[in-house]
């Protein structure tokens, strides 16, 4: 059985470069199969500006399995769009009516300024992983995996915050542009393992310093971020991320 087909109005977010003004361009598309991914939609797109000599529409993408969390854009207002816990290219135009308009715009954050159409600069989230979201201590030899028995919670609840793709859906959904979710996600992950120990207070204190100084706003909780996030990630881990912060802090006044 063939797949339904429907036709689509784009308003996408055209701008050349991180310094020119940018607006948004209305396009038609008709022939649209609903076994499409939203990606793929957008190849169509491009192969029809192209065919008509127009500069396509510049997005991220990557691994196409909602795995790497490159394909970030906001879609009527929504991180990765309508669906819950789903990147841009897992997302499915049957998810979508026929006639319907559809707004893409690129993440809104003073820290991921854009660079080109839907393209941003997200390096601000490697720099905090730069300032502590390893472990850097010499642990040796691979040992066996059952000589440092984790409890099962924590286990768990580590492999949870492990899960963030680093999309930055948190940050583009968040009033504040806070990556204070991500950041939480990475602190909390290595605080719940033994081998996230040694570096446990310096890690949470640089990666907290570092994530102010790259613009991102400050955690209102408002839960906007865990319900953009494509992988889940719950707002525990902020709790978390913020008893650590102080536990440092003190800890760190206490050795002056």
């Amino acid at each position: 059985m063939s797949a339904k087909t429907i036709s689509l109005t784009l308003r996408v977010w055209r701008q050349k470069g991180p310094e020119e003004k940018g607006h948004l361009q209305t396009y038609k598309l008709s022939g649209i199969s609903t076994d499409m991914s939203f990606l793929e939609m957008l190849d169509v797109l491009n192969e029809q500006l192209i065919e008509n000599g127009e500069e396509p529409v510049a997005f991220d993408h990557d691994c196409r399995e909602g795995i790497c969390g490159a394909c970030g854009m906001m879609i009527n207002g929504q991180a990765h769009g309508p669906d819950r816990e789903t990147t841009t290219c897992q997302l499915h135009m049957r998810r979508f009516r026929d006639g319907e308009t559809l707004v893409l715009e690129p993440w809104r954050a003073t820290a991921f300024p854009i660079l080109r159409d839907l393209v941003v600069d997200r390096s601000a989230l490697d720099r905090v992983i730069q300032a502590g979201g390893y472990v850097s201590v010499n642990t040796g030899q691979a040992q066996d995996a059952n000589c440092l028995p984790v409890p099962r919670q924590d286990q768990e609840s580590a492999m949870d915050a492990a899960a963030c793709i680093g999309c930055g859906a948190c940050v583009a959904s968040c009033k504040n542009a806070s990556a204070m979710l991500f950041t939480s996600a990475k602190v909390s992950q290595l605080a719940q393992l033994p081998q996230g120990q040694p570096e446990r207070s310096r890690r949470v204190l640089n990666m907290v310093s570092t994530h102010d100084s790259e613009g991102f706003g400050a955690c209102t909780n408002t839960g906007e971020c865990e319900a953009a996030c494509p992988a889940g990630i719950s707002l525990s881990h902020i709790a978390r991320l913020n008893r650590e912060f102080v536990r440092a802090t003190v800890c760190s006044e206490e050795g002056a």
